[in-house]
């Protein structure tokens, strides 16, 4: 399954901030529903701490790729919704650690959405994701 960034020169780019612009792909898609930091139990795994949940949300993610038969290279799209979007620079981080791209690697097209709450108290962001599944 091909799947290509394309950087181009965009006005209001953010020098040394490496991401696609834009995503291209053929075959079919998987849109996954937004997941969160909840353990197999459903607890919320991280209070109070954006990076723990973070984790835990692209874990929970990880476990739908896997079922779909797809892995990170699969991801086109993440959307994110926040409490706070100030934070933003923690999500790149621990998205970053847990996809182990490469800067050779393209990355998906991403958007950061603040919310003023999520489905439950104690959440801190929410992740979901469009996936080009393989052949």
């Amino acid at each position: 399954m091909p799947i290509h960034d394309h950087l181009t020169d965009v006005p209001g780019v953010v020098p040394g901030l490496r991401y696609a612009h834009a995503v291209t792909v053929s075959g079919r898609l998987a849109f996954v529903s937004g997941q969160v930091a909840t353990d197999v139990d459903g607890n919320l795994v991280g209070p109070g701490d954006l990076a723990t949940q973070t984790r835990q949300a692209l874990h929970n993610l990880q476990r739908v790729l896997d079922a779909l038969g797809a892995d990170w290279s699969y991801v086109v799209r993440f959307t994110w919704y926040v409490l706070d979007a100030a934070q933003v620079q923690v999500i790149r981080d621990v998205r970053d650690e847990v996809l182990a791209l490469r800067d050779d690697q393209p990355r998906p097209a991403s958007t950061l959405i603040q919310v003023a709450g999520l489905f439950r108290p104690g959440f801190l962001m929410e992740v979901d994701a469009i996936v080009a599944l393989p052949d």
